[in-house]
């Protein structure tokens, strides 16, 4: 297809050619890339552009009414972010993750016009809130109440803006998920099986594994859960735990079988496949979340445990199960359908109307099986026309200052601490989302933090929309001017519309960074436009000039009057305060496609106001060091190798302490007495370690910082996995080169860090390797 003058026009949307937007969709956006939308300009883009500004119409917004119900024939769009367990404070990594990006996407989904209804709320069952219910001596139902709150609370100083957000402990809850479990029963879906599990006789209860601890048998690390060792990082049974002890009493369990049940994963696998094909091909999945769910099912599904020794929980309502409850990743997702049943009696109009919802998931990687997997499972082993997920939106982890967040160590910024810093929420909100871990994991730098406010949103945008307002407002008494558009003025309508289109169709795949790039994008083209006419020195001159300066900063209101509408999924009070000082009602705020003129000649605005304040780097390195957390002593590691009996002594001084802190628990001794112990216990085994690290090949001294050398070994861990599916998905090879020299990066930071040695010649190994094959 050619256009007028002969080039080819590859994508149209609405009148205005984006051929230029099909290459910037290919890859990310970075802040200092030039945008293509000012290119290739014809004579119809003028034209069309200036027709469209001048006579074309805004829809009026949709009615909010509760509760939102599927309509026919409207796009119903149903968005889910993550279920946040309650028995924690968010930082800001799963912030990001989940509630925040999804109330982007739901926010402009509205924009859009579209039947949009956004739900959430707490997962308080399971394990983790019984264990934490015995460290504050409180009812499990007390901590899910506590926490709630303090859930609700940050979400809503962060501005998200749910339909509902709610909670699982309800009695909704409860007949969901047995009524769903006895359609899986019936339908043969549900298998009964014996598994060995530790039982504490003196507390007279089997074990969780979140309830055991001991050493782990694979590093010997002596606190190890009975899921997971923190020291090693590897997955293990509570069952083979060494030197296992009640987390409750201390006490030593003893091995016995109990009955669970299993839902038939080989048996729904065939459906779950078929699913896949259509889901993947039809939705908008991420590819960490498309390569996560094949890796799960590659090499076939095995039965998995849905029931749970344990009293906090739903129950299971199976005649020789009911002293059990439902395993938490069974239970967990149910609770959107739970939810969404306490927001409305018509539940089931949106979770069993696979034809008319499309359903949008949102949340961290790590959550992915679940969601791709385990519960699409349960919905299809149902057969009850259950709305099962259409796009799934996962991002990658965010870091803390290129650390982990850790709530033990106090580093990293929780989201009941960033109110206190007296930043607003929407500069949190536009830095979080600026650096959305899309595709890989970022960072968040308080150094990039204070360099992007004050760039980005005090000398770009912010810039922009003050110098055009208070131009206007003090030059024109704050009146519109008539608008006598020239050439110049109509290729900035193109170019804002060119972009305009760029944020809807990233938003559509809900591509949420790179769209922001593009806001941000109209700000300069627009700051560029005063810059190059001068309206300061226009306005002083003839009044053919004085015209021209009011044409200038008549546009360069409208260009700010669509920048209050595009930032509103982003930075929902900014945009309103934008409004405000434009005078504007709420109808403004449709997007369509196109750039109307919305503020006529004669409109008042109101008196304008800087929207941003600097932050100095003073503040930020205050801010640093505030939330760096206690950092770990770092100790001093002089050549030479410890002696084997220096060794020995530390070895035995280490199980010695810590068999007399179990003693101490067990017996109910003070707190402070206790607590004096634990330290020392923990003294000795980073002595230990630091000394284990001497003895290594060493040729110059070095120093050991314990908390660095687990937080690297998590590093690799988790780089060698992403590594692993990247293999198993095929990808490209200058994709799999780029993570394993990060892997390799990384092992080599691990190896400087316990005071080895890095390895080298791995480029020499690996040839070796490959010729063997």
């Amino acid at each position: 297809m050619a256009d007028a003058n002969g080039e080819i026009v590859v994508w149209r949307l609405g009148y205005i050619d984006i051929t230029w937007l099909t290459a910037a969709m290919s890859q990310d956006i970075s802040e200092s890339e030039v945008s293509p939308s000012d290119k290739n300009i014809t004579e119809v883009d003028l034209a069309n552009a200036h027709e469209i500004f001048l006579s074309g119409a805004v829809p009026k917004p949709r009615e909010r009414k509760h509760p939102i119900l599927p309509i026919d024939g409207e796009r119903n769009v149903l968005v889910t972010s993550a279920l946040p367990y309650v028995n924690n404070v968010p930082h800001l990594g799963n912030i990001i993750g989940c509630v925040l990006s999804a109330d982007v996407f739901a926010r402009y989904c509205r924009l859009r016009n579209y039947n949009v209804l956004y739900v959430c709320g707490t997962d308080e069952y399971g394990t983790a809130t019984e264990t934490k219910a015995l460290e504050e001596g409180v009812t499990p139902q007390q901590i899910c109440d506590k926490y709630h709150k303090l859930h609700a609370d940050i979400y809503s100083w962060f501005n998200i803006d749910f339909d509902q957000f709610g909670r699982t402990t309800t009695s909704q809850q409860t007949q969901i998920a047995q009524d769903i479990f006895w359609r899986l029963y019936n339908g043969g879906f549900i298998l009964a099986d014996t598994v060995e599990q530790l039982l504490c006789e003196k507390c007279d209860r089997f074990l969780a594994d979140r309830f055991v601890e001991g050493t782990c048998p694979l590093c010997f690390y002596e606190d190890a859960r009975g899921d997971q060792c923190d020291k090693c990082g590897k997955l293990i049974n509570a069952t083979e735990l060494k030197d296992p002890r009640c987390k409750v009493c201390s006490s030593t369990p003893v091995v016995k079988t109990s009955e669970h049940l299993f839902l038939d994963l080989p048996k729904i696998e065939p459906q779950l496949t078929e699913w896949f094909d259509k889901t993947f091909s039809e939705g908008d999945w991420t590819s960490n979340a498309m390569g996560i769910a094949r890796a799960w099912v590659r090499d076939g599904l095995k039965p998995r445990c849905i029931s749970r020794d344990l009293k906090w929980g739903t129950p299971v309502p199976l005649e020789g199960f009911t002293d059990k409850v439902f395993y938490v990743w069974y239970d967990a997702p149910i609770g959107y359908l739970s939810i969404t049943a306490n927001y409305t009696a018509e539940w089931r109009q949106w979770w069993q109307n696979q034809k008319q919802v499309q359903l949008y998931n949102f949340m961290a990687k790590d959550n992915v099986p679940f969601h791709s997997v385990i519960f699409p499972c349960t919905c299809l082993g149902t057969d009850d026309n259950y709305t099962l997920v259409n796009h799934l939106i996962a991002t990658e982890y965010l870091n803390y200052e290129d650390g982990k967040f850790s709530k033990s160590r106090q580093v990293g910024v929780f989201g009941d601490q960033a109110k206190d810093t007296g930043i607003p929420a929407d500069i949190w909100r536009f830095y979080l989302l600026y650096i959305r871990p899309e595709s890989q994991d970022s960072s968040f730098s308080w150094t990039d933090f204070v360099t992007k406010n004050n760039s980005e949103l005090l000398n770009n945008l912010g810039n922009y929309i003050n110098r055009s307002l208070m131009f206007l407002f003090n030059s024109f008494n704050g009146i519109m001017p008539e608008l006598h558009l020239t050439d110049e003025d109509k290729r900035l309508l193109v170019v804002v519309c060119r972009e305009l289109k760029g944020y809807m169709s990233l938003l559509e795949k809900a591509r949420i960074r790179d769209a922001l790039r593009y806001i941000l994008n109209i700000s300069r083209h627009g700051n560029q436009y005063i810059q190059g006419n001068k309206p300061w020195a226009l306005v002083k001159g003839s009044d053919a000039e004085r015209e021209r300066a009011g044409t200038v900063m008549g546009l360069s209101a409208n260009v700010v009057c669509l920048l209050s509408v595009l930032l509103q999924p982003f930075m929902p009070a900014v945009s309103e305060n934008i409004q405000q000082q434009l005078n504007i009602p709420r109808d403004v705020n449709v997007i369509t496609g196109d750039f109307v003129c919305m503020l006529k000649p004669g409109h008042q605005i109101s008196k304008p106001a800087p929207l941003f304040q600097k932050i100095d780097a003073s503040m930020a390195e205050e801010l640093k060091q505030k939330f760096a957390g206690k950092q770990p002593e770092v100790t001093k590691v002089k050549n030479g190798p410890a002696s084997t009996e220096e060794m020995e002594k530390l070895s035995l001084a280490v199980k010695e302490q810590a068999e007399k802190v179990r003693n101490l628990k067990a017996s109910t001794a003070e707190k402070q007495l206790i607590d004096a112990e634990v330290k020392l216990l923990l003294d000795l085994k980073q002595k230990l370690v630091v000394t284990s690290a001497a003895t290594a090949d060493v040729a110059d001294q070095r120093e050991v910082d314990v908390e660095e050398v687990k937080r690297l070994t998590e590093a690799v861990a988790l780089q060698a996995t992403k590594v692993r599916d990247l293999k198993a998905n095929k990808v490209d090879k200058s994709v799999l080169d780029s993570e394993v020299k990060q892997l390799l990066g990384l092992k080599n930071q691990l190896a400087l860090a316990s005071g080895e040695k890095p390895a080298t010649g791995g480029g020499n190994q690996a040839k070796k390797k490959k010729g063997k094959k």
